[in-house]
């Protein structure tokens, strides 16, 4: 049976466990810029993902699971969706020019580019 690398396994609970993983991108992405999350935004974006991906068919979410790529696409979704580009807005606008001096995985860039439209 070949090794599976995946980050987030396929089982029932995929659900939960991408809100997980989605919640703690968030909390390291506020930590690293040394700022505050808006908890109230933050809990909005996780409810707007859970309620986006159980809307979709099973084959879908067992995509978006496998799929790197896919789930930071759901991720950026939410996030503005929840209006957390709009929080805090002038200072990490500030701090993603200046992108080298962020202490922050690459992935992220995809948070921070919410920020540069």
């Amino acid at each position: 049976m070949p090794e599976t690398t995946d980050p987030v396994p396929h089982t029932p609970d995929s659900l939960a466990q991408l809100r997980d993983e989605f919640r703690r991108h968030l909390e390291t992405f506020y930590a690293k810029l040394k700022l505050v999350p808006p908890y109230h935004s933050v809990e909005k974006a996780v409810l707007q993902l859970a309620t986006t991906l159980k809307a979709l068919p099973p084959e879908e979410r067992d995509r978006i699971v496998a799929d790197p790529e896919l789930r930071w696409a759901r991720y950026v979704e939410a996030f503005t969706a929840a209006g957390l580009n709009q929080k805090h807005r002038g200072i990490i606008a500030g701090l993603a020019r200046s992108r080298q001096a962020l202490d922050l995985p690459k992935e992220y860039d995809r948070f921070l580019d919410a920020f540069r439209t």
